[in-house]
């Protein structure tokens, strides 16, 4: 529900196409819709410029199909993250524009592109292919959102002239995403090469000492590069939304 729905209403309602209890029917659930086991935020789009999220971690599949075609119903876009493809097979039987992708475990909608300002670009990094899930999950999350996004994959440290080679890259992006796991160290390397902010994003990718990402983490946080700011572990969704919020700021 964003403020061209509700502009929509009243004039339809001006017009008399729509009577006084229709319309109040329709902006009843714009502060949220009841539904027992959740509270949908349709008011969400028209507050912070992005319909709610659904995090599907831990619903029934029935839940998550519910609430993502109630979303439907009043939202042009959707992401849903953290589901798997049970959910999504679920929510392709009622919302059959619904879309899946896998190594992102994301479902999203988009029945209209937003427009895209080509020159601000975020750029999304990963260490190695083992993070690239969670890269995927920045990456998307960042696109349907309304940016331009390029990614450079498998630019860890441990070969650094790999990441030496995106130098041209990392200066003209607006934004950089940061993903890395094991000990995390890509981060500060870029950080210390950029200009612009980066996002770190620490994974559970590493061995045992690696304590499922805590390592990653408490390594990006010390970070001696100055303007890293840190998501915590497997946050993917995290930074692009919060790169997105930067992107679009003048």
């Amino acid at each position: 529900m964003d403020m061209d729905y509700v502009r929509g209403l009243l004039k339809e309602y001006k017009a008399g196409e729509l009577t006084l209890d229709d319309a109040l029917d329709k902006l009843k659930i714009l502060p949220y819709e009841d539904l027992e086991f959740a509270k949908l935020d349709h008011h969400r789009l028209l507050r912070q410029g992005f319909a709610e999220v659904v995090f599907c971690q831990g619903k029934t599949v029935d839940q998550v199909q519910i609430i993502i075609e109630r979303l439907s119903e009043y939202n042009r876009s959707i992401l849903a993250t953290r589901a798997t493809k049970e959910m999504y097979d679920a929510v392709k039987k009622i919302v059959p524009d619904a879309q899946y992708h896998q190594s992102a475990k994301l479902i999203t909608i988009e029945r209209q592109k937003p427009t895209v300002d080509k020159e601000r670009f975020v750029l999304v990094m990963s260490a190695g292919t083992s993070d690239i899930p969670v890269a995927e999950e920045a990456a998307i999350t960042a696109e349907i959102m309304g940016n331009e996004v390029k990614r450079v994959y498998d630019v860890g440290v441990a070969g650094i002239h790999r990441l030496l080679d995106q130098h041209q890259l990392i200066e003209q992006a607006n934004v950089l995403i940061v993903v890395a796991g094991m000990e995390g160290a890509l981060a500060s390397v870029v950080g210390g090469m950029a200009a612009k902010p980066v996002i770190a994003v620490p994974t559970s990718i590493g061995y045992g000492a690696n304590f499922g990402g805590l390592a990653a983490l408490l390594s990006m946080l010390n970070s001696c590069a100055a303007g890293v700011a840190v998501v915590n572990i497997d946050n993917g969704f995290g930074a692009g939304r919060l790169a997105s919020m930067i992107n679009h700021m003048r």
